[in-house]
């Protein structure tokens, strides 16, 4: 099994769709230096036929940083691959478990599950193009097919493709009848059924997601699986993401302060002002940060009041932080 991220791996922050952005990445790791961060999805057909530097551009302070990609054409998978491995990603994830309208309407996403034979072609290809890892994000079943021999079946053909790296949403996904949203939440969580996958196949890496909502639960977890991937508890309440490397990796550095988060994204917001990046392009990544603290909801609406006028600036950010303070 290939070692390179599989430390990294041990905690990972999921790929989520109009979420986790450059700029959402790059102030996660103002938080925690150790966890696996991925991109939002881009299509193959995307990275193809459009502009891939823009697409696929990132601070190099992200690593360690993954990009998940959709598709189901081998031979456009596999120039995926090749492009993010050229421009810096340290691993190449293939997406078989969004269940929304428009990712099926694309013929990638979840409902891939129904042909794992298409998809170990799909591994197989971009496993070929690439030498950093290959890994798959599935979930346990689609509809009616939710058994363990179904799920075990789609495991054993990936992994003979060529991944050795599998991240399980341990709930099933219906295709139709129920949003994204509702596949996220209605779907009954079976971590059991991740556990029997783990024992089945010992030899793969498994990451367990889904339901994982606090270091508590990423630690009774581990007890099981090779690493746990979270995901909108990690967005909504990102100070819990400084406990990160000292729960997890077991590092004896000390946390960041809030503030000392916010101070250290002032440079990079500069920066990406100076290239066109609009304020609150960065700043709505951010509205979470004092979640649970005194004056959290002041800090949320300054943000959400000024980082969007055009002569807004860093200075934002600091005038949020001593709203704070005044209403103390």
């Amino acid at each position: 099994m290939s070692q390179t991220l599989q430390p990294a791996r041990r905690f990972c922050v999921a790929p989520m769709m109009d979420w986790t952005d450059r700029h959402c990445r790059y102030f996660m790791r103002q938080l925690t230096r150790r966890t696996l961060l991925y991109t939002e999805m881009v299509t193959a057909a995307a990275l193809t036929h459009g502009d891939p530097d823009r697409l696929l551009a990132f601070d190099p302070a992200e690593h360690p940083v993954a990009l998940q990609v959709g598709g189901s054409d081998p031979v456009m998978l596999a120039r995926a691959a090749q492009l993010g491995e050229r421009a810096g990603y340290q691993e190449i994830n293939l997406n078989v478990g969004c269940p929304s309208d428009r990712v099926q309407s694309g013929r990638f996403g979840a409902c891939l599950m129904a042909e794992p034979e298409l998809v170990a072609k799909c591994v197989a290809a971009m496993h070929e193009q690439v030498a950093v890892p290959v890994t798959v994000k599935t979930r346990i079943g689609i509809d009616a097919h939710d058994s363990f021999e179904f799920l075990a079946r789609f495991v054993r053909l990936v992994a003979a493709a060529g991944c050795e790296t599998l991240v399980i949403h341990a709930r099933k996904a219906w295709l139709s009848g129920l949003s994204p949203r509702q596949n996220r939440e209605i779907p009954p969580l079976d971590y059991q059924r991740v556990r029997d996958i783990k024992q089945h196949f010992p030899e793969l890496e498994i990451i367990v997601n889904g339901g994982i909502v606090s270091l508590g639960d990423v630690q009774k977890q581990l007890a099981h699986f090779d690493g746990v991937m979270m995901g909108r508890a990690a967005y909504n309440s990102p100070y819990l993401l400084a406990d990160v490397d000292r729960r997890v990796f077991g590092d004896s550095a000390s946390k960041p302060s809030r503030q000392a988060v916010v101070q250290a994204m002032l440079p990079y917001i500069e920066a990406q002002m100076a290239s066109g990046v609009r304020l609150n392009s960065i700043t709505r990544h951010m509205l979470g940060l004092f979640a649970g603290q005194p004056g959290a909801r002041r800090w949320r609406r300054y943000l959400s009041e000024h980082a969007h006028r055009e002569d807004s600036g860093p200075e934002v950010l600091e005038a949020a932080l001593a709203s704070m303070h005044v209403a103390a």
